[in-house]
């Protein structure tokens, strides 16, 4: 993990505007919602579903930093008053408390379009029809039918009672995607798999987004802000439906050490090709922040 890191940490150093061209305050901006945190839990993913395929790691720089862009655009945006209204990213200010509101949004939209312009400049020994299937990939997981979708769920729950199935609906879509696409895109960086690959991964994904969301929503609810990073006991305040409020916290501890087990059973027929991937499961679903 600690090596796959620093490796992202470069790749995105190198792929975002530098720090001191103009405009200035919008690249500066874009370097600190980006570098110098987080788990990079959706680039480990990448990386190590290419290693199923036997992916040349220098394409799959692009795709783990693609899928990282777009997740920290997601933050930016999901911090801004007319969202969730925090203060606290990673440990120090969010984006439009240290910049403006307006710098911050900005920072958004040119993440995301920083992610397509990565993949459309991956090393010419990529196929062509890979990189077509990686664009609609991330497009359709980062849209309305997919994370963007799934916010907007959340924003319409304010106050809501849902259901388990609704819960993993409009989380299957906030969360899920991305990290679906995570593992789809590393993958599609390697060699031609076959349908029970593509099954296992597809099954893996889905279920492993599923647990990610849930341990979230139990860390939020049990641990403190200097613990996390970001605002503790937020979800409780908005009064958001979560996996602990529909479950308890005891519980959905068990749902997502359930989701955890069928995960790690979908990999099975990948045998020792598939050992990255188990071991960030269990990272997933064991972490403590």
């Amino acid at each position: 993990m600690q090596a796959r890191q620093a490796r992202i940490e470069t790749v995105l150093a190198a792929v975002l505007p530098v720090a001191d061209i103009a405009p200035v305050r919008l690249h500066q901006a874009m370097r600190y919602a980006v570098l110098g945190g987080g788990k990079r839990v959706r680039p480990l993913l990448a990386y190590a579903a290419g290693e199923t395929v036997e992916a040349d790691m220098d394409q799959v720089d692009f795709a783990a930093a693609a899928v990282e862009l777009i997740h920290a655009y997601s933050l930016v945006h999901d911090d801004l008053p007319c969202m969730d209204d925090d203060v606290l990213r990673r440990g120090k200010p969010t984006v439009h408390v240290q910049f403006d509101q307006a710098t911050a949004l900005l920072v958004g939209d040119s993440l995301q379009s920083l992610a397509f312009e990565t993949i459309a400049q991956m090393p010419p020994t990529a196929l062509p029809e890979a990189q077509r299937r990686m664009v609609a990939l991330l497009a359709r997981a980062s849209g309305s039918r997919g994370m963007a979708g799934g916010q907007a769920v959340d924003l319409e729950s304010l106050g809501r009672n849902l259901t388990l199935e609704q819960l993993e609906f409009m989380h299957g879509h906030k969360t899920g995607a991305l990290i679906r696409a995570a593992v789809l895109l590393g993958a599609g960086c390697g060699r031609g798999f076959g349908s029970a690959t593509s099954a296992a991964l597809e099954r893996f994904s889905h279920q492993i987004g599923l647990a990610f969301q849930v341990v979230d929503d139990v860390l939020d609810a049990t641990e403190t802000s200097a613990t996390l990073g970001k605002t503790a006991g937020k979800d409780a305040k908005l009064n958001k439906p979560t996996y602990v409020s529909v479950l308890g916290a005891v519980p959905a501890r068990r749902f997502a050490a359930d989701l955890l087990a069928d995960a790690l059973a979908a990999l099975e027929p990948l045998g020792a090709v598939g050992g990255r991937l188990s071991q960030l499961g269990r990272y997933i679903v064991e972490r403590k922040f």
